[in-house]
């Protein structure tokens, strides 16, 4: 009593089952059905175990990454900040690069007041 369009999908299911029946005579088709079911909820479990780790290396490159910075920055001297005037301290340890006033140009204590050019305008 089925159309002619769905005859031949009628067919191919019941000899489905019928092979199904023939494998595992007790479940037949419900045992192939509840085997495939399982083996999708191990595969999810699988999956989320994985994303998990993926997230969890994640973190831990990140935490690597801040903890590099951090003991670069410790490990740099600190920048003095520039200022208007000069120190008038030539030690080799002055190293401030000072603004002079009406050319743009900086002086450098540790070259001996020399002018250098700004990069940039």
């Amino acid at each position: 009593e089925l159309p002619e369009s769905q005859r031949a999908d009628a067919v191919s299911s019941l000899v489905y089952e019928a092979n199904a029946r023939s494998r595992d005579p007790v479940y037949g088709c419900a045992g192939a059905i509840f085997q495939l079911q399982k083996q999708l909820s191990e595969l999810q479990s699988q999956l989320a175990m994985a994303q998990a780790e993926i997230l969890n290396m994640q973190t831990q490159q990140a935490n690597f990454a801040a903890l590099i910075c951090m003991e670069m920055a410790q490990s740099q001297p600190p920048i003095s900040q520039p200022s208007d005037t000069f120190s008038g301290d030539s030690s080799p340890r002055s190293y401030q690069l000072q603004f002079q006033q009406g050319n743009g140009g900086f002086f450098d204590d540790a070259a001996g007041g020399a002018i250098w050019e700004p990069l940039w305008t």
